[in-house]
């Protein structure tokens, strides 16, 4: 998610395609760098490259701000891996502050988190061999051992695996104390590796996986029953459950299991608890559409149902608010999120645009890369419309012509008040005419001196395609559909920076 108008310098920078770009403040390049960071490779900076950049603007900005930003990522933002990264090189800089122990409890949410924080703690101080967590961090140790008291039995059990660093480690090394009794007989139980086996749909499958079988018709019912055994018990969580749907199908469960899981999966209170990036959805989606079985109408129906209920809260605009979403479909809008995932750059840009679109009235859609195209889409069928958008991606090339977008709007004389451009911000003229989106927005505002624009950074390199200084033109980054409560926030005066700033540690 992200933010507001930014007070910047007028200081130009080129971008990554050598465009002229203006630098934001150090608190919003962080920001920017955190909600946009899976701390993977992207087209233009590497993960390592990355992980360094934001180590440095960590030494740049006030260890509040930054012990708050850790937390915000960790609870609005619902990400796992940069919060705990935040709160470890925090302590490299502060040792002693006790926003280290704040930061640190504030982001640990599951309990295997405490493993990879000490994990990630163990590696970005270069620590090896046996003595490798030798003189943690006393804030760091404070922070975890408040941190074992948040989880019971099933939890531990739970994420109680063979890593590098074990819970069994990480509670020898902080030496939590317990709340009560029954906390203490836990501790005891992780402590001797006695810990009861919890009842998870990994066990139910590893177990499986280890019988058996007379023949092939025996196995394939015995996976069937599993699955069906799972989807009954009701303790198939949600991600579990949207990750596994094509191991559901193939199992060939029946018709009454089928339609369970399709209520689980369109069920608001499920969808809202499990907190989902919009884009999981759509890689449910792209795993089943294609498959040859009679119930697949019916679960794409409610994922449908899914990605709609979780935006169910999202404000739209007053129907006569005229609105324009563009996507960038460029090459580098073209790599995936993460090194494992199906998912795209630009499949998060087009699941945000087509969101934003199926919460508007009066609005146009579109995508640009050497030329900007008009897609007419139905505000229904979310995923559908981000498929069919996939399919013609190649019709506007793989340049970054953002700028093409607003000259279309000037050319036709068309006046628009919210202009959205989900894009990586690595803009500039492929065609070397002197044409930039900065100039092509001046432009435009003696055509519509009301339009605002709205960019939303989808990779988070810290340099933007115009200056932002203006109270017409908002930055705003991240994955997550919370993107349009910022948005709404800017729209009452309120920015990201701000809610982090007001978090109490």
């Amino acid at each position: 998610m992200r933010f507001n108008f930014l007070k910047s310098t007028n200081t130009k920078v080129i971008n990554h395609e050598g465009a002229a770009s203006f630098v934001i403040t150090s608190e919003v390049e962080l920001y920017t760098a955190v909600a946009t960071s899976g701390l993977s490779d992207t087209f233009y900076e590497k993960a390592d490259a990355r992980l360094f950049r934001i180590q440095s603007l960590i030494a740049k900005n006030d260890p509040e701000f930054v012990a708050k930003l850790a937390i915000y990522a960790r609870n609005e933002m619902y990400l796992r891996s940069i919060p705990i990264v935040l709160a470890v090189e925090l302590a490299k800089l502060n040792t002693g502050s006790s926003v280290v122990s704040n930061a640190v409890k504030g982001v640990i949410k599951r309990a295997d988190e405490i493993a990879e924080l000490l994990a990630y703690y163990q590696l970005s101080n270069q620590r090896f061999g046996t003595k490798k967590l030798n003189k943690l961090s006393k804030q760091v140790q404070k922070g975890l051992a408040l941190s074992f008291n948040n989880f019971d039995e099933y939890q531990f059990a739970k994420y109680n695996r063979d890593t590098e660093v074990t819970l069994r480690d990480a509670l020898f090394l902080v030496h939590p104390k317990a709340k009560n009794d029954s906390q203490q007989l836990i501790f005891n139980k992780l402590a001797k590796g006695t810990l009861s086996t919890p009842y998870t749909w990994e066990t139910e499958l590893s177990a499986l996986g280890q019988s058996n079988f007379k023949n092939e018709v025996e196995r394939k019912l015995a996976i069937k029953n599993t699955w069906e055994s799972l989807i009954d018990s009701n303790r198939l969580g949600y991600m579990a459950l949207l990750r596994n749907l094509r191991n559901i199908i193939e199992a060939n469960v029946s018709f009454f299991h089928i339609d369970h899981v399709c209520t689980i999966l369109s069920d608001k209170e499920s969808i809202l608890r499990a907190k989902q990036l919009p884009f999981r959805f759509l890689s449910a989606y792209r795993e089943l559409k294609d498959l040859n079985s009679i119930h697949i109408s019916m679960i794409l129906n409610a994922l449908e149902d899914a990605v709609s209920a979780s935006i169910s809260n999202l404000k739209g605009f007053a129907s006569e608010t005229r609105v324009l979403v563009a996507c960038d479909v460029s090459g580098s809008m073209q790599n995936p999120v993460s090194p494992k995932s199906k998912i795209l750059m630009y499949d998060i840009g087009l699941v945000l645009g087509m969101l934003l679109h199926s919460k508007c009235r009066r609005v146009v859609t579109g995508m640009f890369g050497d030329t900007w195209k008009i897609i007419n889409v139905p505000t229904k069928g979310v995923l559908n419309n981000v498929n069919e958008f996939y399919k013609r991606e190649g019709e506007v090339g793989y340049s970054t012509n953002g700028y093409k977008v607003i000259d279309d709007l000037v050319h036709r004389k068309v006046v628009m008040d919210k202009i959205m451009m989900f894009t990586d911000c690595q803009l500039w003229d492929s065609q070397a005419d002197g044409n930039s989106l900065s100039i092509s927005w001046r432009k435009y505002k003696t055509i519509a001196p009301n339009a605002k624009l709205y960019l939303f950074d989808l990779a988070g390199y810290g340099q933007m395609p115009i200056d932002i200084r203006r109270n017409d033109v908002y930055l705003i980054a991240g994955w997550s559909d919370k993107v349009f409560d910022i948005m709404h926030a800017i729209d009452n005066g309120k920015s990201a920076i701000e809610s982090i700033h007001q978090i109490k540690l």
